[in-house]
């Protein structure tokens, strides 16, 4: 049986791995479920700036998004674009869909959102105070994603200082913590994100390059980097 519950599969696994896909593409997906992707996530509505491409409405995407749904072997989740106006006039379709998560910075969730169908991955970026991620999971973050990289400094090195800010984060909320590859990450590091108490890596672009190959070449990777956590206890 698939299991659907991506905020229970965050609770309970060391670590979840997340694909995002640069495509919104069948074959894709289930080509990074068989590599070992704990979790699928894909995108509406917007231009995603890592990958360079942009995604259909809700209604274009739609035949394309029933079809990766119906074969998926874990949750998937869904970005329902970048503005709170657009996310609001698709949710009711959106509803229909077994997606078990929505994903979405915190400025473009509108207020309807929160509390209404699946689980919601709030994303915080770079202008976010302490004080305002503190206060996420309070209205209406599950799950919140550390999207803390200035966009100037996509693909550079993962450094010391970005994980000393994951752990503050994850000390100050009481929701699991999902880290995106904004930084140039690399599979040998994924115990010292471990050490920081985040509960999910989430691997798109700019780690897994953006065709078929090189995607599952990344998620066996980081799967395997994850799988060995175990083994260094």
């Amino acid at each position: 049986m698939i299991s659907n519950d991506y905020t229970r599969m965050l609770q309970e696994k060391r670590m979840t791995l997340i694909m995002s896909l640069p495509v919104n593409d069948p074959d894709m997906c289930r080509a990074a479920f068989d590599a070992g992707a704990d979790v699928v996530k894909c995108h509406v509505n917007l231009t995603h700036r890592a990958s360079g491409n942009s995604f259909g409405t809700l209604s274009e995407m739609r035949p394309v998004l029933a079809e990766m749904l119906k074969e998926r072997r874990g949750p998937m989740g869904i970005v329902l674009g970048n503005d709170p106006e657009k996310v609001e006039q698709d949710l009711e379709a959106a509803l229909t869909l077994p997606f078990s998560f929505y994903s979405l910075y915190a400025h473009h969730v509108p207020p309807c959102l929160p509390g209404r169908g699946p689980a919601l991955m709030a994303a915080c970026d770079a202008t976010y105070t302490m004080e305002e991620i503190e206060a996420m999971p309070g209205c209406g973050a599950d799950i919140l994603e550390a999207s803390i990289v200035p966009g100037s400094e996509y693909g550079t090195r993962l450094t010391m200082r970005d994980l000393l800010r994951y752990s503050a984060i994850v000390r100050r909320v009481n929701v699991p913590v999902v880290v995106p590859t904004q930084r140039k990450i690399l599979p040998e590091d994924v115990p010292a994100l471990s050490r920081t108490g985040i509960r999910g890596l989430m691997i798109g672009a700019i780690v897994t390059g953006r065709d078929t190959d090189s995607v599952v070449r990344a998620i066996r990777s980081f799967r395997k980097a994850i799988d060995d956590l175990d083994s260094r206890d």
